[in-house]
């Protein structure tokens, strides 16, 4: 009997354990400023948990990820693992610049660390490596793909009396992440879904209509293929912060690009023995898009002469906005098309839906020289990225190639 007593007291015991580390979460988002305009939530539970299933049921994987001599893992650097990973957009700021606040049981252990990781020092207790910032605040450090928020970010977080202390259940309903845009007291929230093959940011459920679409773009080879009405024309320019969605005027946007190596010749100049000036000519292959652009407006005669007061027109009736020339502009009575004319291609036919589809490629992929190893693993491993819209349906979808296990263990 008290052996049996024991048993179900283990049992107990193991359940409660297994409870408190891989399901309960404190939903308190402490990190969030309040002039933050986008919010990604990661819940590191639900990974963790997913993370163990695969492992699991894919023993081949068992004790393949073995530490270097003498390296260190994030959860021994000095770091609190957190419930909920809080990333976030600042108003105004660029799109790409986006920030997360850890909390550091450790600091100096953190900094050993972040020195064995060639983190460089920039003074004050910022660090860099890449892309990537740090600030070491007592006892939080900020991290962003930019060090210029940093100021507000202490000010606005760890000096204000006032706490902006928010609900993870107001952004996240049992989904691996999600990402949210605020606009004063509204949040509209899309799911973060990790699946074995894909990752999906979605604010509905209804996979049929992706499907049809995604179903039309892949029997088609373009490297890029896009059609957007004046609504995601607005969202896209306000997004990246460019303020001319209105000026534009522009009701449609249809496009088709492919990806070309081509020989470029670099033209220096030298001098022989005899101080003569002589021309030198080397050549290197690089990666240019052949691709064809249509705009469509209700005032056409008003988006061209907003181009021209851009200067996005050059005297050879080239678009200068586009960094891959030469091109040529044609007017038509719905509105303009921009050719590259070194190999012009053909526009794909219209959906008269509202999607951007990008296909992998080779390509691409060998033009990234400035990534890391584990950056062009992880893009090459990507099959196609799909936007798409309709009504006030959205969704992303990053496809990764078929392969012998789930993302969550290959990435």
């Amino acid at each position: 009997m008290n052996k049996k007593k024991g048993i179900a007291s283990l049992i107990l015991l193991l359940a409660v354990t297994a409870y408190f580390v891989l399901f309960y979460k404190d939903k308190k988002l402490r990190f969030i400023p309040e002039n933050a305009d986008a919010v990604v939530l990661i819940d590191v539970k639900n990974l963790t948990r997913q993370y163990l299933f695969s492992l699991i049921t894919h023993p081949s994987q068992w004790g393949s990820k073995t530490k270097g001599k003498g390296s260190v893992s994030l959860r021994e650097s000095g770091i609190t693992i957190p419930d909920f990973l809080q990333v976030f957009h600042l108003k105004g700021t660029g799109a790409s610049e986006w920030y997360s606040v850890l909390e550091l049981k450790d600091p100096q252990k953190f900094i050993a660390f972040l020195k064995q990781q060639n983190f460089a020092s920039k003074g004050k207790n910022i660090f860099q490596k890449d892309h990537i910032f740090l600030s070491i605040e007592g006892g939080n450090c900020i991290v962003g793909t930019s060090d210029s928020g940093f100021g507000a970010i202490n000010k606005k977080l760890f000096q204000n009396s006032q706490k902006n202390i928010l609900d993870a259940d107001r952004f996240i309903q049992n989904t691996a992440g999600s990402i949210s845009f605020l606009s004063g007291q509204k949040i509209h929230n899309f799911s973060i879904e990790l699946k074995d093959d894909e990752i999906e940011i979605k604010n509905n459920s209804t996979p049929e209509i992706v499907d049809a679409i995604v179903s039309k773009l892949q029997q088609g080879n373009h490297f890029l293929e896009a059609e957007l009405n004046a609504d995601n024309i607005k969202n896209y320019t306000h997004f990246f912060n460019i303020n001319n969605g209105d000026s534009l005027q522009i009701s449609h946007f249809k496009a088709t690009a492919d990806l070309e190596q081509v020989n470029d010749t670099i033209i220096s100049y030298g001098y022989d023995d005899n101080f003569n000036e002589i021309e030198k000519k080397t050549y290197q292959k690089i990666i240019q898009p052949n691709y064809i652009i249509d705009f469509q407006s209700p005032v056409p005669e008003k988006t061209w002469d907003y181009f021209q007061t851009k200067k996005w027109m050059n005297a050879q009736n080239q678009f200068t906005a586009i960094p891959f020339q030469p091109n040529d502009v044609s007017r038509n009575t719905a509105g303009f098309v921009i050719k590259s004319t070194r190999n012009p291609i053909q526009q794909s036919p219209k959906l008269e839906k509202n999607y951007i589809f990008i296909r992998n490629s080779e390509m691409l992929f060998s033009s990234l020289s400035t990534l890391s190893k584990a950056e062009k693993r992880i893009i090459s491993d990507i099959d196609y990225v799909f936007y798409g819209n309709e009504a006030q349906n959205y969704w992303v979808k990053v496809k990764a190639k078929n392969g012998k296990l789930p993302l969550i263990l290959r990435w």
